[in-house]
């Protein structure tokens, strides 16, 4: 008879362990309500998809993770991942801030064994809940080694996301976790994975964590948006959710030249969710001393610069992670 994989399932709260009074009830209900144990206990399946251990770490609602929480983890995780006892590691978390733990996560965890990421948008309570499927199907994602070269990645609603890709979609559809422009890794099939050809990922920072990470503001562009914020925030970097392919308005470039006599380091993003922003298009960074976030969303470029300057990178060094795929 086979070795049934040895999984640990590490608990963050969220909707997936939410609870509701009652069963319609898809808007009012406490996240982080259950515990692990719980929340396997209606999943008889799970005890066939491997040798399954839990551990709490937080009972929160996402919205209220913060970059202590995420330097908690994956502390944590780089443990659990240095033993080889464990074969995969799932990781329950709220939907709204997945995408940025999830990144956070690809970017300094080493490719060891698979961690897999799930949540849920209607809580455990509810008629038709999308959490027990979601956990299955992460769990059973889990189990496959080959996974693990992906770096961390997200399962829901039957699909294996890339942690680069994700993003949160849609504010209360089952479907909200999706992608804009890639495609997933792969698909579950009931219990079935399914996996396509992906291309191995490497960690970006793979040295020490931080004991804390730098203050990084993102700032966002709209029509007539003055730039009081810019003189105001006293982070170490500002990142620029702009319109269009990155276009500064003419009213923040003084606001951005003082921001840069002070030493803060000054990224060009956009809000526009797919396309990215390149280097000295639509604007010259190389007269203004401003970095473009490259592929990256706004909260990745945040997250990138975070761990940069973290790690005492210089504006070159800043640059060119951010330009990476």
């Amino acid at each position: 008879m086979p070795t049934l994989p040895h999984l640990l399932l590490i608990t963050t709260g969220g909707t997936i362990a939410g609870s509701a009074a009652e069963a319609t009830d898809t808007s009012r209900y406490r996240a982080g309500a259950l515990g692990a144990n719980e929340l396997l206990a209606a999943l008889p399946e799970a005890a066939t998809l491997g040798e399954i251990e839990t551990a709490a770490l937080f009972a929160l609602d996402s919205k209220d993770i913060t970059p202590e929480h995420w330097l908690t983890l994956a502390t944590r995780l780089r443990e659990h991942l240095a033993d080889p006892a464990r074969d995969g590691i799932v990781i329950t978390h709220g939907t709204d801030t997945l995408e940025e733990t999830a990144f956070f996560l690809a970017l300094t965890l080493p490719r060891a064994r698979p961690v897999v990421l799930t949540a849920a948008m209607r809580p455990a309570t509810a008629r038709s809940a999308d959490g027990p499927m979601n956990l299955l199907q992460a769990l059973a994602a889990a189990s496959r080694p080959e996974l693990a070269a992906a770096g961390a990645v997200v399962v829901a609603n039957d699909r294996i996301w890339a942690a680069s890709a994700i993003s949160k979609r849609h504010t209360h559809a089952p479907d909200a976790l999706g992608a804009w422009e890639d495609g997933p890794l792969g698909h579950a099939l009931g219990l079935d994975i399914r996996l396509g050809r992906f291309a191995a990922t490497e960690p970006r920072f793979t040295g020490a964590l931080p004991e804390r990470l730098p203050r990084v503001d993102v700032l966002t562009a709209y029509a007539g948006a003055p730039s009081d914020a810019i003189d105001q925030s006293p982070a170490a970097a500002l990142v620029l959710a702009l319109t269009g392919h990155g276009s500064v308005p003419e009213t923040w470039l003084p606001a951005l030249a003082r921001a840069r006599d002070r030493g803060v380091h000054v990224i060009r993003a956009s809000r526009v969710p797919c396309g990215g922003v390149m280097r000295n298009a639509n604007f010259d960074d190389d007269a203004h001393g401003t970095l473009a976030a490259g592929p990256h969303t706004p909260w990745q470029a945040r997250i990138i610069a975070m761990l940069a300057l973290a790690n005492d990178f210089d504006a070159a060094q800043l640059q060119k992670t951010l330009l990476a795929p």
